[in-house]
């Protein structure tokens, strides 16, 4: 699905002539399409799949950006930016704090954990339940002081 929004922006783009979200997008095409031509893929990719590379392209865009900021150019860390921008549009919104927190306290309740020693089953269950949706190490945070509690 994400695939053929991309398919979709990348004409668009193209006929509004805007190189440099053009760039943006070839870049995820390119991922996704590598990542479903890999050695042991099917040729399909799962949405966890596709949040997953579009995380690892945000986070190449934040390091290059940096990168290019510590060299003093400037102009290729506002490019580097306006891509992270781009694709950050893709990623699912992130829930808050609040709703995070939420979470994890339905999980520790409904699996009956209580203290550190069920840390990496409750974090096995939250990673699943926040595919893409939170930072995992907020996750681990609330976990951690939850399961202190």
């Amino acid at each position: 699905m994400l695939e053929q929004t991309i398919n979709n922006d990348i004409k668009a783009a193209m006929l509004a002539r805007e190189s440099q979200k053009l760039n943006a997008l070839r870049a995820v095409k390119s991922a996704i399409l590598l990542a479903k031509t890999q050695k042991g893929g099917n040729g399909d990719l799962d949405e966890e799949s596709e949040i997953k590379i579009l995380k690892q392209l945000v986070k190449q865009r934040q390091e290059s950006a940096e990168t290019y900021r510590a060299q003093n150019r400037e102009d290729l860390a506002e490019e580097e930016e306006f891509q992270l921008g781009i694709i950050k549009a893709y990623l699912p919104k992130m829930l808050s704090l609040e709703e995070v927190e939420a979470i994890v306290k339905n999980i520790i309740a409904e699996g009956g954990f209580s203290g550190m020693k069920d840390m990496g089953k409750v974090m096995g269950q939250a990673t699943k339940a926040f595919a893409g949706k939170a930072d995992n190490k907020t996750v681990s945070d609330i976990v951690k002081q939850q399961l202190a509690q």
